[in-house]
Order: structure tokens, then C-alpha cells, then sequence
């Protein structure tokens, strides 16, 4: 029979970690005596990110002694004090081989239902000390899982480990954690995973998601990521018409050299490189405002007051004129689906949502439809006809467009409302509570709308947002001030591959003190997206739209040909990277 050899809690702190602070629960040191487990936590225990840690289907985290033991010989350390792996309970039995997800255990008063295995997570590398062993745990088969309290109770070092309930067909502990990380996902496998009562809600969501594709194909660790590029690198497109839409926005239509364009996913945007507009070519991206499946493309650009590439393109950017440009991407697009559509702007971050708006009326979409936007006047009243006919030709369609500070009343009839879009606007607009939401503008018009839809009763699951520029950042548990924007290295700069981050618009060369893309990118303030930083869970995963990188160590699973992982990546050529 299994064992509790120890009982280990700790309290989130802050923690000093190449550079940064991260605000971490993942200390933790053996207690002794009868110890109270309650729904969410033992007492005196912790989490500091309870995104991807703790609540109810996280409560205990479980490691094992012949894991220790394992480990121990694998690093050549010295005897390890419990609770070094971050978990509660340290245990002698109960391999991630053979315990199945849905078991349920009595230890002491308390009785323990296995949820899932424990989340790839950089926190138990900074623990160990071992950069790697985030991505060692799920190749060497040995995550540890976590607990669901079923009845609260006392429990102690000392304890009996009795399985009370087996559930028929379930899957190990380590077979679910291969599937989400490992390569050679099963059908069957993640069918059955799928059909499993106990496992947590986020990995049942993700393991339905890659079996099930969609508009975004889902990879590794569940990763929504966007379907392969139309075209690899860059590719020469003309210049056919250029329309002056308002004193600041000027439209660029662009055809390719033969056929049509390619079709793309409303909300999407486009990578160009500019040549002329300055040494090394600028890179910018701009999201696409015409109907997706056109055969052209439309980007709308805004003159920005200090904007380096926005102003050349306003002033020399003629019919007949060329441009470097990269294949659409982007995540943020429209989903299929029955449920009603929000699409609510501020100034210039209409665009994206106007590519969906084409795309609702041209499939004759019969979604109720809401057009919400806001801009300073009639002046800048962007796209104001052509939105129009838009939503009137739809048949459960409705605009609403707010004037912040109008020249004067709006005229009767227009439609036109005077005022901020406030929390209090927004919930007296009797908006579907199970409607989906694209919002797209400045980032506290953004941060604003997001909490006023989910204060008026949206699911905020279904609340998307699109960042102009940089995407928006994941680091979990990091804490401190506010990073600056997007700069060159600090001190001397490289002189290896130059590095381009085409959303932040910056090059820079590499230099062989990182130790990977993410890091220089981390040196520059680019902001990125990770979790593991050993290659393993994809949410770094990031567009390579040209040049050649490789790995340092190879990831247990690769992304696709046109994707680097940028946690664990070094240049081989020059590069621009989505991000």
C-alpha cells in the first residue's frame, strides 16, 4: 500500500529571477503533525499564479519518491529535502504509470480524486535549479499530478494511501500528460480522454480542441495557433489603388501578379517590408479591412505624428508601386458559430473588425450582429458609408457609433450618439449574454471594454481582443513595474543575425550572451508569450515569416515549418518573427 512520507506547504513570495520578480508558491517544506486539506488548499499552503496553479480541480499537488530517486541520480544531487518539486504531498507508490486519471484515494480523514498531471511550468526549473527539467518531466514520463478534494479532512506524514474508486477505461497519469505534450496524438486516445468524468475542465478543452481543428488548427499543449501561411516569406504584391478614406487614414489596395489572392481569416493582418523607408527596411504590420475572400487585399493605414513608416507610406506609396509582403496571420478571427457577434471598436482598430463584417455579410450570415464603435467626430468618422450598407444588408444587424467629442449635435436620424462608450453605456445596452465579443482599439479602451462586458454578464472565455502592434503578454507570475516600449539592447550590441520583430517594428542583432530568441526579445522589452521555457508546452510558439533559426535542444515536439519556439531557439540567418 502507498504511503505519505511528508506533508509539505509554503505561501506565495516574491522571488528574485534573472532580472525580474516572480511572485511564486512553489517553496515549499515539510510540516509536521495532522495537517486540515481543504477544498482549495491545505492550510497554511499557497499558490501565486492561480491561473495555472491551485483552485478546486488543483488543490494537492502529488510527487513521488522513486521519482526523487530518479532524479537524484539523473542530476548527481545530493539527497533532496520533500517538497522540493513544489508538491504537497510527497509519496512512496502511486507512479504517474499507473495511477489513472479519476482514482480516488483516502489518506487519513480525507478522501482525493487524481484530476490531471501537473502543468509544464519554468517555477520548478527556478525551484531546482535546472533549466530544463520542465521539459525532463514530460519526456522522462514523470509529471506528478494534482488532487480534487472530494471530503475535507485532517491528513499526516505516517498516513495509508487506499484507492477507493477505479473508473473503468481511464488513462495513466503519464499517458494523458503524453498526449497533450508528446507527439502522435491519438484519436482514440484523446477520445477517451475526452470521456473522462475526473479530468479538468482546461485539459478536457484542449484535448477537444485538437481533435476537433477548426478555422485554427490547435497544437501541442492545446496552443490555438493559425493554419499554415498562404505563402512562405516574402512575396512582391502591387500597389492598385490608394483611396484617401479621412485626413489621417488612407487605404492601399494590393494584387498579386496572376491570380487572386489567396482567401484569408477575417481579423488577420499583414507583414510588410518597406523598402526605401529607411536602412535596414522597415517592417510593419497592418490588419486587413476588406472582404476576405476579394482576391486583393486591403490594409488601411493611419498617419501616425512621429510614425517613421506610416508618413512614407502616406506620402510615395503610389498605384503601380511594390511591396515585401508577408502572408496574413494572426489569431484573432472571426469563429464560426450561431451565437450573436460583437464587434466593437475605437478609431483605427476598426479595421480588423471590418474584415469581419464583410465576412458576415458575403456568407449572408444570419448572426445577430452588433457594430459598436467609437471615434472624436464625423471627421474621423472612418469607413461611415461603407459600414453602413454593410449592416444593412444583413438581416439581424445593428450600429451603434458614439462621438467623444462632436463639432456639434448629430443629425436626426443618423444613428450618431454623443458620450464615451462607459461601463454604464455598455451595460444599459441590453447586449446577448452569450453572445462572442471582438474588441480592437487603444489598450485601455480595450482594457475598459473587456471589464464592462463580463460586469454585464458575458462569459469572459468568449471575450476576444486584438492588440495593435506587439501581441500582449504571457509571464506567468512575473511581477514589477511596467515594461517600456519595444528598444534596442542594452549595452553593446550584437553583431551575429539580425533579428526582427515585425509587430514591434524593431531590428536587432543578435549576440551570443542569450541564450535563445526569447531571451534576446526579453532584452529588448518585445513583449512575449511563454510558460515551460524549455520547448515544450508551445505557448511561445511565434510565426517565422523568414530565415532560417535552430534549436539548442531539440523540442519534444517541433512546431510547423513556418513556427519557431522561441523559448529554446537561436538565428542561423537573418530573421523576422512574428512578434
Amino acid at each position: 500500500m502507498a504511503t505519505l512520507v511528508s506533508v509539505n506547504v509554503g505561501m506565495p513570495r516574491d522571488v528574485p529571477w534573472s532580472g525580474r520578480t516572480v511572485h511564486t508558491g512553489v517553496w515549499k517544506s515539510p510540516v509536521t503533525g495532522p495537517q486540515m486539506v481543504r477544498r482549495l488548499n491545505i492550510d497554511g499552503d499557497g499558490q501565486g499564479d492561480l491561473a495555472g496553479h491551485g483552485g478546486e480541480q488543483r488543490a494537492v499537488l502529488v510527487y513521488q519518491l522513486d521519482s526523487y530517486r530518479h532524479w537524484q541520480e539523473f542530476f548527481g544531487s545530493d539527497e533532496l529535502e520533500p517538497g522540493a518539486f513544489g508538491e504537497n504531498f510527497t509519496v512512496d507508490g502511486l507512479g504517474d504509470d499507473e495511477v489513472l486519471v479519476g482514482d480516488r484515494y483516502r489518506i487519513g480523514e480525507a478522501e482525493f480524486e487524481v484530476t490531471q498531471p501537473r502543468v509544464t511550468c519554468f517555477r520548478v526549473a527556478m525551484r531546482m535549479g535546472q533549466p530544463q527539467l520542465p521539459s525532463l518531466l514530460v519526456a522522462h514520463h514523470r509529471p506528478g499530478f494534482y488532487l480534487r478534494v472530494i471530503t475535507e479532512g485532517q491528513v499526516a506524514a505516517g498516513d495509508q494511501i487506499a484507492r477507493t474508486t477505479r473508473v473503468p477505461n481511464a488513462l495513466s497519469v503519464a499517458d494523458i500528460d503524453a498526449l497533450l505534450y508528446l507527439p502522435g496524438h491519438d484519436e482514440g486516445r484523446l477520445r477517451a480522454a475526452i470521456d473522462i468524468p475526473a479530468l479538468s475542465p482546461g485539459w478536457r478543452e484542449s484535448f477537444r480542441a485538437m481533435l476537433e481543428g477548426g478555422p485554427q488548427v490547435v497544437g501541442t499543449g492545446g496552443v490555438a495557433v493559425a493554419g499554415a501561411p498562404s505563402w512562405v516569406g516574402f512575396r512582391r504584391l502591387t500597389v492598385t489603388s490608394v483611396v484617401v478614406e479621412t485626413s489621417s487614414v488612407t487605404s492601399f489596395l494590393l494584387a498579386g501578379d496572376d491570380d487572386a489572392l489567396p482567401a484569408f481569416e477575417a481579423g488577420q493582418f499583414l507583414t510588410l517590408r518597406v523598402l526605401g523607408a529607411g536602412d535596414p527596411a522597415p517592417v510593419r504590420t497592418y490588419s486587413l479591412s476588406g472582404d476576405p475572400g476579394g482576391g486583393h487585399y486591403r490594409i488601411s493605414v493611419k498617419r501616425e505624428p512621429h510614425g517613421l513608416v506610416s508618413a512614407h507610406l502616406h506620402a510615395h506609396l503610389q498605384p503601380g508601386d511594390e511591396l515585401e509582403v508577408a502572408a496574413p496571420r494572426g489569431g484573432f478571427v472571426l469563429d464560426e458559430g450561431s451565437e450573436p457577434v460583437l464587434l466593437i471598436s475605437a478609431g483605427i482598430g476598426l479595421t480588423p473588425l471590418l474584415a469581419m463584417l464583410h465576412d458576415l455579410t458575403s456568407a449572408r450570415s444570419t448572426r445577430e450582429v452588433w457594430w459598436i464603435h467609437t471615434t472624436h467626430d464625423a471627421a474621423t468618422h472612418t469607413f461611415s458609408d461603407e459600414v453602413a450598407a454593410l449592416v444593412a444588408a444583413l438581416p439581424t444587424a445593428r450600429s451603434l457609433v458614439y462621438y467623444t467629442t462632436p463639432e456639434g449635435p448629430p443629425a436626426p436620424g443618423s444613428g450618431i450618439r454623443t458620450g464615451r462608450l462607459t461601463a454604464d453605456v455598455v451595460a444599459g445596452l441590453g447586449l446577448p449574454a452569450d453572445a462572442s465579443a471582438y474588441v480592437c482599439g487603444p489598450e485601455t479602451f480595450m482594457d475598459g471594454t473587456v471589464a464592462a462586458l463580463a460586469r454585464a454578464g458575458l462569459d469572459p472565455a468568449r471575450v476576444r481582443t486584438e492588440r495593435f502592434g506587439s501581441r500582449s503578454a504571457i509571464n506567468p507570475g512575473v511581477v514589477g513595474a511596467q515594461a517600456p516600449p519595444p528598444h534596442q539592447t542594452p549595452g553593446v550590441l550584437g553583431t551575429g543575425p539580425a533579428v526582427t520583430f515585425a509587430r514591434s517594428g524593431l531590428t536587432a542583432r543578435w549576440s551570443d550572451r542569450y541564450g535563445s530568441l526569447l531571451e534576446l526579445a526579453e532584452a529588448c522589452d518585445v513583449p512575449t508569450q511563454w510558460s515551460c521555457r524549455t520547448g515544450v508546452c508551445h505557448t511561445c510558439v511565434t510565426g517565422l515569416m523568414s530565415g532560417k533559426a535552430t534549436y539548442g535542444t531539440p523540442p519534444l515536439e517541433p512546431p510547423g515549418d513556418d513556427e519557431l519556439l522561441i523559448c529554446s531557439s537561436r538565428p542561423l540567418t537573418d530573421l523576422v518573427i512574428d512578434l
